[in-house]
C-alpha cells in the first residue's frame, strides 16, 4: 500500500501510524466494500438495506462514475454475474481498470479539471440512461470525483464557459454549497439530471462518500438525488459575489429564473419514488479501522472527529496540542495512545510552492512538535517537560493517494523531521513537498483506487 515505506522512519510509533493509515485505506477499499454491502440469493439482489426480485426486470444495468466507479462495478458484475446485462462507467484511469469483463464498459474522463472526453463520455452516459425503460433496473454508482469526471454542461455553452465559471467561483470565497447551487444549475446530469434520464427505471444507487457529512446532494453533485437550491439560487450567488462569468451562463442563469429552462428536480420530486440511495463506505469506515488497528497494536485508541475541515496547519496545531494534553492529563486519553481523525482541510494558497492539505497538515505538525522540543531542551532544567514533542508521530494522507497537485498522499512527522525555522518557511511558500521529500517524510501510495477524504493519525509515544 504505501510502496516508499523501506525509505520511511522505523521506529515503533512511526510503524504503527503506518499500519494505521494503510488499515484505514484498505478498509476504504471499494471493492471490499461493495462486496460487504451487496449480494445475491435466490434471483433476489439486496444493496443495504433494499431487495430486487430480478425477475421483474428484462434488463439489469450498471451506470455511473467516479474514482472508484469501475472497481465498484467490477464487484458488482462479479456479483451478478449472467444477471448482469451491460453497463458503463465514467473513470480518471480506463486503462488501468480491473473491470475484467466485456459487459461493463469504462470511459475516460478527467479529474480534477473536467474535460472534452469528460463530456463526450459523460453523454455516452446520458444516452444509455436514456434508454431505459420501466422493465430496467439500473444500478447507479457514484464515487468520490464523480462531479468531475461526469462533465455535461448545459446547452449553450462550453466546457471553458464552465471552468471560467468554476474559477470565478473559487476565487471569490463562495461556499462549496453555494458553488454547487451554480454547478448543478450549469449541468445536464447534475442535481438530479441523472436521475431524470433514467425514467422510468429503478435506479439503486451505490455511493462511495467523499464528503464530509455524507450530503448526498453534494456528492458528485448530486446525479441521483434532488436538488434544493434553484435558478434563482444560482443567480443570487453570482451577484452576491459579484463574479464574472461568461455571458453564456449569466444568460443561461437568467432564462432559468425567468422560466424557460425547466427547474433541476427538487428532493420530493416523484421520479425520485424509484430512486433508493445506500452509501456503502465514507471517511468514517476509515477512520475507524484505523482506530481499530492501533488498538490491536496495544495503543489506546480515540477517533477524535471524521469531520475535521477547515485550514490544513492550523487543525494541525490543534491535533499536536491534543497530543502535549494527553501527556499533561491524560485527557482526552492516556498515552500510549492514538488519535484519529478524518475530514478534509483546505490550503488558502497565497505562495507558488508545491504541496497539498495533508503535506501541509504534516508540516505544520512538524513545525509544532520542532518548535515544542527546542522550548524543552532550552528550558535549562536538564529534564523534558512532558509536551510530547519527543515521542510523537503525526501522519497524514489523502486516502486517494493523490494530495493535492503532487505525486504524494502526505507526510509523516515527528519532532527532528524539520526545523521550526525551516517549516515555517515552506509553510509562508506553500511548499511543504519539496521540503517533506528532503526529509524523506512524504508518503508514497499511488492511486489507491478509493477516495474517501483525508485520514489523519497522532501516535503518542508512552515517555
Amino acid at each position: 500500500m504505501i510502496r516508499n515505506r523501506d525509505h520511511l522512519p522505523d521506529s515503533p510509533a512511526h510503524e504503527v501510524a503506518l499500519d494505521c493509515l494503510t488499515a484505514g485505506i484498505e478498509a476504504a477499499d471499494p471493492a471490499r466494500l461493495t462486496r460487504e454491502a451487496v449480494s445475491l440469493a435466490d434471483g433476489t439482489l439486496t444493496v443495504g438495506d433494499a431487495s430486487y426480485d430480478l425477475a421483474d426486470y428484462d434488463e439489469v444495468i450498471v451506470l455511473g462514475g467516479g474514482k472508484a466507479a469501475a472497481v465498484v462495478a467490477t464487484e458488482l458484475a462479479a456479483i451478478l454475474g449472467d444477471h448482469l446485462d451491460c453497463g458503463l462507467v465514467v473513470t480518471d484511469s480506463p486503462d488501468a481498470s480491473p473491470v475484467s469483463t466485456q459487459r461493463i464498459e469504462v470511459l475516460a474522463g478527467d479529474h480534477p479539471i473536467p474535460s472534452e472526453r469528460g463530456i463526450e463520455s459523460t453523454r455516452r452516459l446520458l444516452d444509455a440512461a436514456a434508454a431505459a425503460d420501466a422493465s430496467t433496473l439500473i444500478l447507479g454508482v457514484i464515487t468520490g470525483g464523480g462531479s468531475a469526471l461526469m462533465a455535461a454542461p448545459a446547452a449553450g455553452f462550453s466546457l471553458a464557459d464552465l471552468g471560467a465559471t468554476t474559477d470565478a467561483l473559487v476565487a471569490s470565497g463562495a461556499t462549496i454549497d453555494e458553488i454547487n447551487a451554480v454547478r448543478k444549475h450549469c449541468s445536464a446530469i447534475k442535481g438530479g439530471r441523472l436521475a431524470a434520464a433514467t425514467q422510468p427505471a429503478d435506479v439503486c444507487s451505490l455511493v462511495v462518500s467523499d464528503v464530509v457529512g455524507n450530503d448526498l446532494a453534494t456528492i458528485a453533485s448530486g446525479p441521483f438525488v434532488g436538488d434544493p437550491t434553484t435558478y434563482a439560487d444560482a443567480g443570487e450567488v453570482i451577484d452576491r459575489y459579484d463574479c464574472d462569468v461568461p455571458a453564456a451562463v449569466v444568460d443561461h442563469l437568467d432564462r432559468g429564473i425567468a422560466g424557460e429552462i425547466e427547474e433541476t428536480p427538487t428532493p420530493g420530486d416523484q421520479i425520485f419514488e424509484s430512486v433508493t440511495t445506500t452509501i456503502i463506505g465514507d471517511g468514517l469506515t476509515a477512520v475507524r479501522a484505523a482506530a481499530d488497528r492501533a488498538s490491536e497494536a496495544g495503543f489506546e485508541s480515540v477517533v477524535l472527529f471524521s469531520r475535521i475541515r477547515g485550514e490544513a496547519r492550523e487543525a494541525a496545531k490543534t491535533q499536536v496540542a491534543i497530543a502535549e494534553e494527553s501527556h499533561a492529563s491524560g485527557q482526552p486519553i492516556a498515552p500510549p495512545a492514538v488519535v484519529v481523525s478524518g475530514g478534509e482541510t483546505t490550503v488558502t494558497v497565497e505562495g507558488d510552492g508545491d504541496g497539498g492539505p495533508n503535506q501541509e497538515f504534516a508540516l505544520s505538525a512538524a513545525v509544532e512538535l520542532a518548535a515544542a522540543a527546542a522550548d524543552d531542551s532550552n528550558d535549562g532544567d536538564g529534564v523534558g517537560d512532558g509536551n510530547a514533542a519527543g515521542d510523537t508521530v503525526v501522519a497524514a494522507v489523502d486516502t486517494d493517494g493523490i494530495d493535492g497537485p503532487t505525486d504524494a498522499a502526505g507526510g509523516i512527522v515527528d519532532s527532528e523531521t524539520v526545523t521550526a525555522a525551516a517549516g515555517r518557511r515552506a509553510l509562508a511558500a506553500n511548499d511543504a513537498t519539496p521540503l517533506l521529500a528532503e526529509a524523506d517524510a512524504r508518503i508514497e501510495t499511488g492511486p489507491t483506487g478509493t477516495n474517501v477524504n483525508d485520514l489523519r493519525v497522532v501516535v503518542v509515544g508512552d515517555s
